[in-house]
């Protein structure tokens, strides 16, 4: 049994060797970890503070302004840096913290077919509020603002990481190893979050990527229809509903919000995709 348990440990790790291995994996990784590397080096990139406002307003690109100026003469390529490093820092934040409750969920789901069916109705109702409608509530109870952002995301987590970790942990139920885990005596909590736990960790890991695109998206339309991160904090999805207004006179203000946006979305589905492959096909 210790050989056949060893041999799985190394053949998973060669599995999750590979997952990087992908061209897609690599790509989207490195444009995230990009985007990152700017976000925190904001204020080695750009002299200007995202908050201070100056006298030249809606200037277009130019050798001092590579983004031009919004309404109030703040320099857009500061805003934008610090518009990544808070977007990334909800998205890093509110994902785990979704993902942690989701997934200790889904897994006591099988400690009894009671416990199974009351936590599988609050996924459906869960379910049930889209991001938007779910980011209008919290909105409304506790204000515009960051925080309804992160707990809209972390809230929209906890129902899909709970599910897939519901399904793998019952299709891992009859293994081998779980078999010879019960026969052994150990416990059933201990037998869940001991060894069926990280051996679905392939699947939560693909999820967490996808979940963290949908973070930045969660954010950008919030904002956008102004529920989400108020001003004058600079986040993506403030900036291009600001921008969205001086689309006509002023179409650069929202370029570089755009782009950004763009690359992070794409980053995150291709590390997405390439560890799909390389962690759940094979």
């Amino acid at each position: 049994m210790s050989t056949a348990l060893a041999l799985r440990g190394r053949v998973r790790r060669v599995t999750r060797s590979r997952a990087l291995a992908s061209p897609a994996a690599r790509w989207g990784l490195a444009l995230v970890l990009l985007l990152t590397l700017a976000g925190f080096a904001a204020p080695l990139l750009t002299s200007y503070s995202p908050l201070t406002q100056g006298p030249d307003a809606l200037l277009g690109p130019s050798t001092e302004h590579p983004l031009g100026t919004d309404e109030f003469g703040r320099d857009l390529l500061s805003r934008t840096l610090y518009g990544i490093r808070l977007d990334l820092l909800v998205a890093a934040t509110a994902v785990p913290l979704g993902a942690l409750v989701g997934i200790t969920l889904g897994v006591l789901c099988a400690l009894h077919p009671a416990l199974d069916v009351v936590l599988q109705r609050a996924f459906d109702v869960m379910l049930a509020f889209t991001a938007l409608i779910l980011g209008v509530t919290l909105a409304a109870l506790l204000g515009p603002g960051t925080a309804a952002v992160f707990w809209t995301v972390t809230g929209i987590n906890v129902p899909l990481f709970g599910r897939i970790a519901r399904d793998a942990v019952r299709s891992e139920q009859d293994r081998e190893y779980v078999l010879a885990a019960v026969a052994l005596g150990a416990g059933r909590v201990r037998i869940l979050f001991g060894d069926i736990l990280p051996n679905i960790l392939d699947a939560l890991i693909v999820q967490a990527a996808l979940s963290l695109s949908t973070a930045v998206f969660v954010e950008g339309a919030m904002s956008f229809v102004g529920i989400g991160v108020t001003p004058p904090t600079p986040s993506l999805g403030a900036l291009l509903r600001t921008g969205a207004t001086f689309l006509n006179g002023s179409p650069a203000y929202a370029l570089g919000p755009i782009a950004v946006v763009t690359a992070l979305v794409i980053g995150f589905n291709l590390l997405s995709d390439g560890l799909n492959k390389g962690l759940l096909k094979r």
